[in-house]
């Protein structure tokens, strides 16, 4: 993404802002074990309004009825960092890069944000991030209110996070096509996944198969912890031991995507270990893809997602009364939440610069959003009838199944993403024998 895309972000999110300062701060290195760290990870808010992969770094953004200005706070470059760690931006690197007011080193901030802050009344923070830059800042603004000579002082400390998580809602074409990309290499890896799944092999094997695909096409890593779950194991909703041996007559569940610039892809897939499903295996695996068909084709402009999640549960529930597990009418078992036991998750979540995208899904008044083009969603029915439950028919126990794709919300209605992994009960069987 060029510097336009940034700036137009920076621009949206001080027009949503009234008179004030906003801080966005990016996420800290994180321990993984004594003197080790984690692979970096950028703060996704802090990423999508400056593209700036460095840690501590701090983005301003200052609104007066006067004026706009955009401040970056970036460490110094420094040769013993960059001989081993690499190089820094610097603050030369940042005023060429990017197209902000000012740039400075982060060690000045401690002593400009009292200055910054300074006859405004509203600060802009994430409330629930207790990082020591936000807590300067608020320690300033303290100060300030028994300064003499300040006029005005910070008032109202308001959550910066729901406005540019509002504006995360509605992706651009760019961004939808950061995804397509993630998902173009998820799509070889699940394929991959089941051409080469067999009787006797671990689960870490096949992860390690997917794994091998993300980066080897460049991804820098998976979207989330994945899930190799075969047989039993996918009853278990986060199950991310991937330890065990893929055994003959057992299905197995992949939640494993990549992303791809930060952007995320999420699918699940659910398949025979032996290339082959069984009768009951088949049985349940085409009621949830009818439920998930269903869900998709439903999906279009001024739909509710609410409403969308309504009428999942009441598929899943006739599903179950079909398959005999559950018995009665529908809406009193909706009511109890019988259909809970064995479908006990929604029907999807937002995904962007997040596996699980913040992003509001109910607007000022509480009512819960409508879609709007340019919204992406997973949708990901699942039915889930642990080994041990003796209140199923013997010949559903231990199936667990989830079918999970990644929709675009068009404007006359939706473009599942993710349409080229093998979902069909013909196409999974065929792709497991190639």
């Amino acid at each position: 993404m060029n510097e336009t895309h940034f700036l137009n972000r920076r621009s949206k999110l001080l027009d949503s802002m009234e008179e004030g300062v906003a801080i966005i701060t990016s996420a800290p290195t994180k321990t993984r074990s004594n003197d080790t760290e984690y692979p970096y990870r950028q703060n996704s808010d802090f990423y999508y309004l400056c593209g700036f992969n460095e840690d501590n770094s701090i983005l301003v953004l200052i609104k007066t009825h006067e004026f706009t200005k955009t401040i970056l706070f970036v460490e110094a470059h420094n040769e013993i960092h960059a001989l081993w760690n690499g190089a820094r931006l610097g603050v030369d690197g940042a005023l060429k890069r990017f197209s902000v007011d000012e740039v400075h080193e982060s060690a000045e901030y401690a002593g400009m944000i009292k200055e910054l802050l300074r006859e405004h009344i509203n600060l802009y923070i994430d409330l629930y991030n207790a990082s020591p830059r936000l807590i300067e800042a608020k320690t300033a603004a303290e100060a300030l209110q028994s300064m003499r000579g300040v006029k005005r002082h910070i008032r109202s400390i308001r959550d910066v996070t729901h406005l540019i998580r509002t504006l995360r809602l509605i992706k651009s074409e760019l961004e939808i096509a950061h995804i397509r990309k993630a998902l173009t290499i998820t799509a070889e890896a699940h394929h991959i996944a089941m051409q080469k799944c067999r009787v006797g092999m671990k689960e870490y094997q096949l992860q390690a198969a997917m794994s091998y695909v993300f980066l080897n096409s460049g991804a820098m890593s998976e979207a989330y912890g994945a899930i190799v779950a075969g047989g039993n194991n996918a009853n278990t909703l986060h199950y991310v031991d991937n330890r065990d041996e893929l055994r003959e007559g057992d299905l197995v569940l992949i939640d494993a995507a990549c992303e791809w610039e930060l952007y995320a892809s999420d699918i699940t897939r659910t398949f025979p270990i032996n290339g082959k499903f069984s009768e009951a295996q088949k049985e349940v695996y085409e009621k949830v893809l009818d439920v998930q068909l269903r869900v998709i084709d439903a999906i279009k402009p001024n739909v509710k997602r609410d409403w969308l999640q309504s009428y999942s549960e009441e598929l899943l529930c006739d599903a179950l009364i079909e398959l005999g597990i559950l018995v009665g009418e529908r809406n009193a078992l909706i009511e109890a939440k019988e259909h809970k036991k064995y479908a006990p998750h929604g029907i999807g979540h937002w995904m962007g610069l997040d596996v699980h995208d913040p992003c509001p899904y109910v607007d000022e008044a509480g009512e819960s959003l409508a879609f709007e083009a340019g919204m992406v969603m997973t949708i990901e029915p699942g039915l889930y009838f642990r080994a041990d439950d003796e209140s199923v028919h013997e010949r559903y126990r231990g199936i667990g199944i989830r079918i999970e794709d990644n929709i675009l919300v068009t404007e006359s209605g939706y473009e599942n993403l993710s349409a080229m992994i093998a979902k069909r009960v013909e196409e999974i069987e065929a792709m497991c024998q190639l």
